[in-house]
């Protein structure tokens, strides 16, 4: 999509500027026609402003998406069409991106586009998971209850994610300090006892000499020690993020890790089953439904299993098979979608599955907290304390001999 400025002329005879986002002139004559605005001139904007500010409204947070999914379903519940609704919520959003969005989504829908396929034009502000459900609720006529239980299903999943960001901040925030302490006192505190046991001329403990070589090291090579994380963590971190197969390997071993393996299962697990029964009880089609988790679920390992699970059912197969073969899959999970698909109820299943795993989430979160904080003290306490060992032990020895 291009910002376009334009000058015209509207029905009332009135001389109007504006801003206007299309994918091409010709679209851009379109919209402001359909507009009421008989266009003079319309030409690609060249300020910087209007690239940037194309540029930044990519992402709307997530709580900014579920007030207005809620706000939406309000409106159009109380009988306001969506054109209007969706004019309200662009003036009132605080979200900068969503409004700018909206803003454009009102006029596809002034020009005859359906509410869908207007939102479908701006995947990075309305997910593939909105558009659909909304594409679904326009034929079934219940807009507000599709709109509701998006604004739950966003809610549960960014609760999801917000809980085990806080389970791995502070683990994670003990660990960076453990090291900036070994690190002060290899380069700082260690040295200064190096003279004194030189001149003790007593053989030192194994554990003092690996101490003071590693002491020594950093003090001569740290700059190389640096480069050489800040190197690794980056080519890391686009490794993950470029390539698949490495993608792949890397959630894979996260998953089979202990303690957190089996908490980040059970949370990929509650967000494929979550997504997978919204989308079915909102009346879209298995296969589709199944094709959009894949791509939302947001874990290559998972997508891999709902793959297998699609081309599975158009094979003539069931989806209880593909679920029984994968180790992701506990037992419960295969039972349930086994009895629903037997009696017709696969998407109460895979509610009360979802419910379930979003409950077990919860207590293991709970649980991880209570474990983390005694887990990484005595980590702490066994690095720091074994440079410490390995400062005293000589001296322990020396007055031994005395």
């Amino acid at each position: 999509m291009t910002i376009y400025r334009y000058e015209g002329r509207t029905k009332a005879g009135e001389i109007k500027k504006g801003k206007i986002d299309a994918a091409s002139k010709k679209e851009a004559i379109a919209k402001l026609r359909g507009l009421g605005i008989n266009p003079r001139e319309v030409y690609e904007s060249s300020s910087i402003f209007d690239k940037e500010l194309k540029m930044g409204w990519a992402k709307v947070k997530n709580q900014d998406f579920v007030i207005y999914c809620r706000q939406f379903a309000t409106l159009i519940r109380a009988g306001v069409s969506i054109v209007d609704s969706t004019n309200i919520l662009s003036r009132q959003t605080k979200s900068k991106p969503l409004k700018k969005a909206l803003e454009m989504v009102e006029e596809d829908i002034r020009t005859g586009i359906s509410f869908s396929d207007a939102t479908k034009k701006h995947p990075k502000v309305f997910p593939e998971l909105f558009t659909n459900m909304i594409a679904s609720a326009e034929v079934s006529g219940n807009m507000d209850i599709t709109l509701d239980k998006l604004a739950t299903t966003f809610e549960k999943q960014y609760n999801l994610k917000k809980k085990i960001r806080s389970t791995m901040t502070y683990p994670l925030i003990l660990l960076l300090l453990t090291i900036a302490v070994a690190i002060f006192m290899m380069i700082v505190i260690v040295p200064t006892f190096v003279e004194s046991f030189e001149s003790m001329g007593a053989e030192l403990p194994t554990l003092t000499v690996v101490t003071i070589k590693i002491s020594g090291m950093l003090q001569k090579y740290w700059w190389i020690v640096l480069i050489l994380l800040v190197v690794t963590i980056m080519l890391l971190y686009y490794l993950y993020k470029n390539n698949k197969k490495f993608n792949y390997i890397a959630n894979y071993v996260l998953l089979k890790t202990p303690i957190f393996g089996p908490l980040l299962q059970k949370t990929v697990i509650a967000r494929m089953v979550s997504t997978l029964s919204s989308l079915f009880s909102s009346a879209v089609p298995i296969l589709q439904s199944l094709t959009i988790v894949e791509k939302v679920v947001g874990n290559p390992v998972v997508s891999k299993v709902v793959k297998e699970l699609r081309d599975s059912l158009e094979k003539g197969n069931t989806l209880s098979e593909p679920l029984e073969k994968s180790w992701l899959f506990p037992p419960l999970v295969t039972s349930m979608v086994s009895i629903g698909e037997s009696t017709g109820s696969l998407d109460y299943m895979l509610e009360k599955v979802a419910e379930f795993y979003e409950a077990e989430v919860d207590r293991n979160v709970d649980t991880l907290k209570s474990l983390i904080e005694p887990i990484m003290i005595l980590f702490l306490a066994v690095i720091v304390g074994g440079i410490v060992a390995a400062i005293f032990l000589p001296m322990f020895s020396l007055y031994e001999h005395m």
